[in-house]
């Protein structure tokens, strides 16, 4: 009875699956279109992409597979507004329900449209777009073009060349331009012409069409590659309204497959008047020259140089015999006053003879000693007074010498007495006189106030 009580009972699993089932089954949950703001995403590049779309009221989660996700065109990001088609199933080990992305594009703008300005901002910031433009070559030998072989755009080019600059080479190299493998050919031949390096110009481009139609030239390696390009490229993308990402990244932009070829080639009847002006020009210099220089030449041949060559250095003999006279008046007057100096000298000599000299000094040593013993006695019997007058002073400050007018000192155990307070009655005292020492017994002390 038990057994039969527990069959009615469904596991998780089982009541998983067949929510599943019913979502999988019902023709309205197979293709859903929905509209929502994205959530919770974090690009996972090359991989499967898991996020949720909400709205004011409800969220569901969302993923979307990699071969899916590769084929948009746009980067989806953190609250943007999205169209999305898919379908509603379960995930059975947490029994959550979400919605399986095959299709994605923004909200109110073109997910191209979109893809381009993320990509272009993308490239803007890093600088690829601001780096310095190459020149076009004026001449250019070869010319590399990447078209479609079969596209209005070859025979333009073609033709524009073959009427501007016939000695031109051109060399197609044929490229898909639009659609699946447009992106990979396009990359693949401008590796291809940089690769060869013999061409001094690249024109790549195709005719009008949609955002779609012209994309590839928005493709990011396709960008790349142009950008990256040691030869110069001239991109004819479009028509004139339409700026591709690949005409910014390129040399030269030209609004249509006939500008391309104008701005690639000169006109070779202008090139070939204009060099017959310069040949011209260059003639008429060339005379106007050669007529100065036979005019300088006649000037030269009239000089006086060539026909009377002797008045050529008249000026440097009359400079020579100047400066001759001038040396000569010069040592004249150098030698009188080195004379003067030498008779000057010798008298000074004379004066200063040095026997009379060292006379003269040993005359003021002889002197100097005098004088010097003459003041060391003097200051010896100054110094001898003054000894005398401070020992005679100091005799009258002797206290031997007041001893001598009739005073004395008394003392107390060796300490000298100056008043009554410092003994009493019965103390032995000495008094010291000029010529001894009595011993005394204090037998009666009188202070001056009781006197």
């Amino acid at each position: 009875m038990q057994s039969k009580t527990n069959e009615k009972y469904l596991t998780v699993t089982a009541l998983t699956q067949y929510i599943k089932r019913k979502f999988e089954v019902d023709p309205y949950l197979d293709q859903v279109f929905l509209r929502g703001e994205i959530s919770n995403f974090r690009l996972r590049p090359h991989n499967h992409q898991y996020f949720s779309l909400k709205d004011a009221h409800a969220k569901i989660n969302a993923i979307m597979f990699k071969s899916a996700f590769e084929k948009i065109k746009f980067q989806p990001e953190e609250g943007m507004q999205v169209l999305v088609v898919g379908r509603i199933s379960v995930y059975e080990p947490t029994g959550a329900y979400q919605i399986y992305v095959s299709q994605m594009e923004p909200d109110g703008v073109g997910a191209l449209y979109l893809a381009y300005e993320q990509l272009k901002a993308k490239l803007a910031k890093e600088g690829l777009f601001g780096q310095e433009k190459r020149p076009l070559p004026h001449f250019p030998k070869r010319i590399a073009v990447i078209t479609s072989p079969s596209g209005a755009v070859i025979r333009d080019i073609m033709t524009t060349v073959a009427r501007r600059y016939p000695i031109a080479q051109l060399v197609l190299f044929p490229a898909v331009v639009q659609g699946e493998g447009a992106k990979d050919s396009l990359v693949t031949r401008l590796k291809q012409v940089n690769t060869l390096g013999n061409f001094d110009t690249l024109i790549i481009g195709r005719g009008g069409g949609s955002i779609e139609d012209l994309w590839p030239f928005n493709e990011e390696q396709v960008v790349r590659a142009i950008a990256g390009s040691k030869i110069p490229i001239i991109s004819s993308v479009g028509h004139e309204t339409d700026v591709t990402l690949s005409d910014l990244a390129a040399d030269v932009r030209a609004a249509t497959p006939t500008a391309a070829a104008e701005l690639a080639t000169p006109v070779l009847q202008d090139e070939i008047l204009n060099i017959q002006k310069l040949r011209l020009h260059l003639i008429q210099s060339f005379r106007q020259r050669l007529k100065l220089a036979q005019n300088h030449l006649h000037q030269i041949q009239r000089s006086y140089v060539l026909q009377q060559p002797q008045r050529l250095y008249e000026n440097y003999v009359q400079r020579l015999d100047m400066a001759q006279n001038g040396l000569l008046r010069n040592m004249k007057v150098v030698f009188e006053q080195n004379q003067q100096q030498y008779r000057n000298l010798k008298q000074r000599l004379i004066f200063s003879n040095p026997q009379k000299l060292a006379t003269t000094y040993q005359q003021t040593v002889q002197r100097d000693q005098i004088a010097l013993i003459r003041a060391f006695a003097n200051y010896l019997q100054r110094q001898r007074q003054n000894f005398q007058n401070q020992a005679q002073a100091l005799d009258h400050l002797s206290p031997l010498k007041i001893l001598g007018r009739g005073y004395s000192y008394t003392e107390l155990q060796t300490k000298i007495i100056t008043t009554v307070t410092q003994v009493q009655k019965n103390d032995n005292i000495r008094v010291h006189l000029q010529d001894g020492v009595l011993d005394a017994t204090v037998q009666k002390i009188t202070k001056d106030a009781e006197k």
